[in-house]
This record gives structure tokens, sequence and C-alpha cells, in this order.
């Protein structure tokens, strides 16, 4: 029965053991950037921690944490953030995608070493630059794993657990916050941060034992172990199925793209468009609240107090996982775009909810609740569009030569774009600068009806296409809107009659021996 029950569901069925094994393991490393991006900003609204790294306040007679160190805390880590994401694309890049997991797993350790033992907020600060090397080493590591290794019906499904797997992160360190932050000593802060070891421990002692990326051992030209690792990762048994063709096209489409390999070269012909939209992708990712809800939002509902800040962080995580879930569940059935379009419109609607009570000079216990209930649903549907999809996106547009590039590039916006509004949000929000309070969802809001216009004209549809189909319809110029119409027999036909072929076989036509093909290394 469990049998048919996995042949038949259309996710579950393209799984093999060791495929669903990479991907677990792969996503469970993003846990780790959960608990970080929740933890510090839930230990902030700790009574402990503003005690041992705030000042006194005579006027609320409470320690508090100064907008200048707030802002730090949350804005500085992305230099290491930036610097990490760099060494995590060379490592994977020459060293491979399992050497990258490895190192940095190493990494992450250190790091949370200088997190428990702090003493100084400087410390605080140094920590978490430390750890958010880790953290850019994985955005520029796992998720193209996960898009290399993952058949195309169940790719987004399958990078989507990336962005899961982090919400998850943030309910279990929320819940260990919550309870510990009635402990009366420093104990309730350090607790949750030994969290931080369990994650890449586990990974650094398992990588070794799924497979290398088949795509990456080709840009080596290793042709037979990554035949190996592809027959590992799909299986042998699928009807119909010989991992000698998909490897076959893989190389064709790695063979073609050789000599694309400059920084200059993402912005030259049809690499150009792409990588315009993975920029895209990861600025509005950041610019429609994600750093507000993200780092400040437990800070925030505290400020209004009318709801235990961190039953609200619990709560939040929980409905942001559940909607992210939702979401990587569907998109390989209904597509990146309508996704993307719902969201965007979602928060437009509970931004502008949240800033028009924000008018209001003395809200009512009724309205500070409407405005975390608005707060609440803006995060949770940036957690169902753009945070899942944005992973998926960015890791299907890019050529396969250039896919470790322009994920530097379009993180590079991200990190601009994350440190600007985690820089400013506190001044945004406090007294006695901007004090715009639950109003700053005017400056956001306005930031999602931009996000809505770029994914309805800018972003195409690639649900159910494999690397190379996309690749050959960004080379064909076909229209971003048109995608979902393109049809890939069309393109092999076309290939066929201009006398094409593959590996010594007419495109089309069922291989009958396949060549090697020497393919440049990065």
């Amino acid at each position: 029965m469990i049998a048919a029950f996995l042949k038949k569901n259309h996710i579950l069925s393209h799984f093999t053991p060791r495929l669903g094994a990479a991907v677990g393991l792969i996503a469970l490393s993003s846990l780790n950037y959960g608990f970080d991006n929740q933890g510090i900003s839930t230990s902030q609204a700790m009574t402990t921690y503003k005690k041992q790294f705030g000042e006194w306040d005579p006027s609320t007679q409470e320690y508090t944490i100064p907008t200048f160190w707030t802002s730090l805390l949350n804005s500085l880590n992305f230099i290491g953030f930036a610097v990490g994401l760099f060494v995590g694309s060379v490592v994977s890049a020459r060293y491979g995608r399992r050497m990258a997991m490895f190192s940095m797993s190493i990494w992450a350790m250190v790091s949370a070493t200088v997190l428990v033992t702090s003493l100084r907020i400087e410390q605080v600060l140094v920590g978490r630059i430390l750890n958010y090397g880790y953290v850019g080493m994985e955005l520029a590591t796992c998720p193209p794993f996960q898009a290399e290794i993952i058949p195309a019906p169940i790719r987004g499904f399958a990078v989507g657990t990336y962005q899961c797997s982090l919400l998850l992160g943030g309910i279990i360190i929320n819940s260990v916050c919550r309870g510990t932050s009635e402990i009366p000593t420093n104990a309730a802060w350090r607790t949750p941060l030994f969290l931080f070891y369990i994650v890449p421990a586990t990974v650094a002692t398992c990588i070794w034992y799924i497979p290398e990326s088949p795509r990456w051992l080709l840009l080596q030209d290793r042709w037979d172990e990554a035949l190996e690792s592809l027959r590992s990762l799909r299986g042998d048994e699928r009807e119909g199925y010989d991992p000698r063709q998909e490897l076959a096209l893989l190389q064709r489409s790695l063979s073609e793209e050789q000599n694309q390999g400059t920084y200059s070269d993402l912005f030259r012909g049809s690499n150009c468009k792409r990588t315009l939209i993975a920029m895209g992708m990861n600025f509005f990712i950041q610019a429609t609240g994600s750093p507000f809800t993200a780092a400040y939002s437990t800070l925030f509902v505290q400020s209004l107090d009318s709801l235990n800040a961190f039953d609200y962080s619990i709560m939040s995580s929980c409905i942001n996982t559940f909607c992210c879930i939702v979401s990587i569940s569907i998109t390989d059935k209904i597509g990146r775009r309508p996704i993307l379009l719902l969201g965007s419109t979602l928060q437009i609607l509970w931004l502008f909810t949240m800033a028009g009570i924000g008018l209001h000079h003395h809200p009512s216990l009724v309205q500070k609740q409407v405005v975390i209930a608005a707060t609440a649903l803006s995060s949770a549907s940036l957690c169902f569009s753009w945070d899942p999809m944005n992973y998926i996106i960015t890791t299907e547009l890019p050529a396969s030569r250039l896919r470790d590039k322009t994920q530097r590039i379009a993180s590079i916006v991200n990190i601009l774009t994350n440190f600007t509004f985690s820089f400013t949000t506190p001044y945004l929000l406090n007294a006695p600068y901007a004090d715009l309070q639950s109003k700053v969802g005017f400056i956001f809001g306005g930031l999602a009806i931009c996000s809505l216009l770029f994914a309805y004209f800018c972003v195409p549809e690639m649900k159910g296409r494999s690397l190379e189909e996309i690749n050959q319809m960004f080379q064909d110029g076909v229209p971003v809107r048109s995608f979902k119409d393109y049809s890939a027999e069309e393109s092999l036909a076309w290939a066929e009659a201009s006398g094409k072929t593959l590996g010594g076989t007419t495109l089309g036509l069922k291989l009958t021996h396949i060549e090697r093909v020497p393919v440049e290394r990065s």
C-alpha cells in the first residue's frame, strides 16, 4: 500500500532514498540560518539580554538596547554574509558542493562559540558577523546544489524546502526562547544559542554520504563519476529512464556554454535578461519588509504592549512555516508567477492596513491587535510567495556555467538591500528619530506595489521545465510572458532539421551512443 502511494504521489514518486537523503540534509543545513535569524532578534526582547548588553533608561526604569546598537546588530552582520557568499561560491565551484557544505559547517561551530561566550555587546556583533559568513556560504551553495540534483517536475518543491527549513528553525528557537525567557540569569539567552552547534555538526558528519552534483562533476570533466552520481540520485528502475541520456543532454548544454564564463558575460545576450530578473527577485524579497518582520517584529510587538512578544514570535513562525509548505507543495502544479502575484497583492493589503491604523495618535487595544495581526499576515504573505520563490527562480534562471556567478551578483543585491533596510528600520520605527511606528507600512507597501508590477511583467513561468530547456528558451529569445506556451518539441525539431547533434546522435532521436565532449573547467 505504501509503495503504491509513493508511486502515485506526484512529488514522492520522483524521490529515491539517496535523493531524499541529499535533499533532506541540504535543507537541514538552513535550519541553522533560521536559528540565527530568529534567535538573536527574539533574544533582544529578553530582560536578561537587555541587562547584560543594554543601558539603563531612567525614563522607563528599564534596561534597553540603544537604537544605535540594535541597528548595528541587525545590519553589520551582512559584512560577514558578503564575504561568506564569495568564499562559498568559490569553494563550491572549485572543490565541489559537498566540500563547501563541510567547510561552512566547521566555520559555523567556531562562530557559535563566539556568540555563546559573549559578555559585551561588541562580542555579540563580532559573533553575528562571523556566523553570517556561514549563512553566506550556505546561500551560495545549498539552493544551487538542490537545483542541480532534482528532477524538473519537483524542482520547485525541493528547492523550496530550503526556505521551509529556515522557517522551521525559527519555530524551534522561538519556542526555546519562550521557555527560557523567564530565567533570571544569562542562561535565558545563552541556552537557545547552544542550538547553533547541532545542525553544523550533523551536516559536517553526514555530507560525504550523499552524492556530489552531477553538473559540477561534468564541469570538472569527471564523466564516469557524474554518471554514477546521477544513477545514485535517480535510480535505474524507472521505466523509460536512461541516466546516460540525461547526462548527455546536460553535457551538450555545458559544451554550448563553455565560452560564457566571465562576469561581463552575465550582462551579454540572453544572459543579461536572466541576470536582471535574478537581481530584481533579490531586491524585492528584502524591499517589501523582510528585514522588518524578521529582525524587528518581536521588539515592535513588545513596544505595543498588547501581546506577549514571545508568544507572537512562535505564532508568527508557525503561520509562516505553514504558508511556505503550502507554497512549495503547489508551485510545481500552478506555477511560480501566480504565487508571486498573489503574495504581492496580499502584502499590499496588510501593509497599508497596518500603516493606516498607525495614523491614529492613540490607538486602542483592538487597533493595536489589528496592527499585530497585519504584521503577522504580511510576514506570512512574504513566506508564501517571495521567500520560497526567490530561491527557486534564481536557481532555475542562470546558464549552468554561470550559475555560481549569477548567484553571487543576485545575492550582492540581496545583501545591499537587506543591509539598507536592516540599518534604517530602527530609526524609522523609534523616537526620537522618524518615529513612524506602524506607519512604516506605507514605505514597504509602496515597494510591494512595485514588486507586483515586476512579477507580472518580468518574471517568466518555468514550472516543469528542465534547466536545459529553460536555457534553450532564453537562447531562442522566447518573450518572458510566453514561457508557459513554449514547445520543447518545436525547438528540438528545429535543431534536428538544422543538423545539430547530441553526443553523436541527432536531437529528438533515441541515443545510440554518447561521446565525451571535453568541458572547460571553471
